[in-house]
């Protein structure tokens, strides 16, 4: 029996950081990482590394001035090779076992697990985590590989609960799709990269992974372990590239089968359109799988228990800077406990140190000078729709640093209650209820994630009937989704609410074929 066959799914384990000796173990990792700085890294395509003069060049956002290392771009050429490379490896990884397949996740899963502490400091140098947050996002890229390779055997062998009469045999298969597109975000550069690649990996696809621009080296270090654990060549090509020259390119491409995106709405929208029209030779429509952000509310009534609810607010708005698709940026409270509430998060939040990830502060650098320079644009346009309570503030010093900043007494109608700022901005509005306060949380576009606080069991049941989200959670924080157990994905401008981490995402990159044979009497 397989290894595959006798093994089941269990959640990798984060480092224990209030052990001295784990602390140690990563202040040696991010040494040893800090030391290969500058290292230039090739684009991979049918296994082939080439390094150009053309480059990507990945900065450290608490030391601009730091360059993490650099990566070979692509053209559209290179792009053209990449889609003919990696249609040439289907035609064989298509009819590869499905076990043999997942057997390649699960050997990469247990490199992880070596290289656990090395790949998380990749992730504190380059995308500005802290060690909670970089070592958290290499249990969730150990989940992927390890839920979707023994998923892809289940479906393998699911029946599909097909009615059986006696005079046929029936058969339901999930098939591969083909050469998809896979196109990752910067803020989960690891995790979603892996997801997003290795589901359509398992399933039999061949894939063409452009890296986020800000976070490639992290995404090199995911190949090079695919490559390590003998992924054959052509599975997988690594190309780098503008998304101005080649995005488009390959995502109106013929024999592009399927986008995978998570990212942001305006990209996301950009993609299924351009994937709606059909190019010339081409003999499917495709697929696109988006996650496209969120604007993300928290609704507390007056009988919750105001201490936990300003922690769980302060871990859900300000970890990682605000910068996740599920970050709490709205927090609407009813009216009697409004101030209190509010007096209860400010106060956590000053407690929130501000520096380097290296050095585990709670609130580092965001991504870069773009993002810092939208960031304090939307928090001056708070200024003029609310109260600026905490923060607001750039901090003095080389990196992109914004001081953690609650804005208050905003309407439903505000900008920073509306869209997406995806920084360290909080804003607070009054209901004058727990029924107003769902229709204020219901006041957006987005759908994402969302948290109702209340020890009432009735509103509880309204509230999860009621608030309009792919991932709702009652009496706890809006973030931390964990693979397996809380499938993520939102609705209406969130994206197509392809729910990664459940058993059916894998059903996206197949298409089921049916087989009927008639038996003979």
């Amino acid at each position: 029996m397989t290894t595959t066959e006798t093994l089941s799914f269990k959640n990798a384990i984060d480092t224990d950081f209030s052990n001295q000796e784990n602390v140690t173990a990563i202040e040696a990792a991010i040494k040893a990482v800090s030391d290969l700085n500058g290292t230039k890294y090739p684009y991979i395509i049918n296994g082939e590394k080439i390094y150009t003069d053309n480059q990507i060049v990945s900065i450290n956002p608490a030391n601009p001035s730091e360059i993490i290392g650099s990566v070979s771009k692509v053209s559209q050429h290179e792009a053209e090779r990449a889609i003919q490379s990696a249609l040439s490896a289907f035609d064989t990884w298509s009819r590869t076992s499905v076990s043999e397949r997942a057997e390649y996740l699960l050997k990469a899963a247990r490199v992880l697990e070596e290289k656990r502490l090395e790949l998380a400091s990749v992730m504190i140098l380059e995308a500005g985590k802290n060690y909670a947050e970089a070592d958290a996002e290499v249990s969730e890229a150990i989940d992927f590989l390890n839920f979707y390779a023994l998923n892809a055997i289940k479906l393998s062998k699911d029946d599909h609960k097909l009615i059986r009469i006696p005079s046929e045999d029936n058969n339901l298969e999930y098939i591969p799709l083909g050469v998809g597109f896979i196109v990752p975000p910067w803020n989960f550069p690891f995790a979603i990269t892996i997801g997003l690649t290795v589901s359509a990996l398992v399933t039999g696809n061949t894939v063409l992974l452009k890296p986020a621009s800000v976070t490639p080296i992290i995404a090199y270090k995911f190949v090079e372990i695919m490559e390590e654990v003998g992924l054959p060549k052509g599975v997988l090509n690594f190309i780098p590239g503008d998304s101005s020259e080649i995005g488009d390119y390959i995502t109106g491409h013929p024999q592009i089968r399927f986008i995978s995106f998570t990212g942001s709405k305006e990209v996301g929208l950009h993609i299924n359109a351009l994937a709606a029209q059909t190019a010339k030779g081409q003999k499917w429509i495709k697929r696109v799988n988006a996650e496209m952000g969120g604007k993300d509310g928290i609704v507390v009534d007056e009988t919750a228990d105001l201490d936990y609810v300003a922690e769980e607010v302060v871990q859900a708005a300000f970890s990682f800077q605000g910068q996740k698709c599920s970050a709490g940026s709205r927090l609407i409270v009813v009216e009697d406990v409004y101030e209190q509430q509010l007096e209860k998060v400010v106060e956590r939040t000053k407690e929130l140190t501000i520096g380097l990830g290296s050095d585990n502060c709670d609130v580092g650098p965001v991504i870069d000078e773009k993002a810092y320079k939208s960031i304090l644009n939307y928090i001056e346009i708070g200024r003029n729709e609310g109260t600026l309570v905490l923060g607001g503030n750039p901090v003095d010093c080389e990196g992109y640093f914004i001081e953690p900043t609650i804005i208050k007494d905003v309407t439903k109608e505000s900008r920073i209650m509306k869209e997406e700022i995806f920084g360290p901005v909080l804003a607070v509005a009054k209901a004058k209820d727990w029924k107003e306060a769902i229709e204020i949380y219901n006041a957006t576009e987005y759908g994402l994630t969302g948290s109702f606080f209340s020890s009432v069991e009735e509103r509880v049941d309204v509230a999860a009937e009621e608030m309009h989200c792919g991932n709702l959670y009652i009496n706890r924080r809006c973030t931390g989704a964990l693979v397996g157990v809380h499938p993520f994905g939102g609705f209406n401008m969130s994206g197509t609410d392809s729910k990664s981490g459940s058993y059916d995402y894998l059903k996206l990159f197949s298409q089921p074929k049916l087989v009927t044979k008639k038996i003979q009497f």
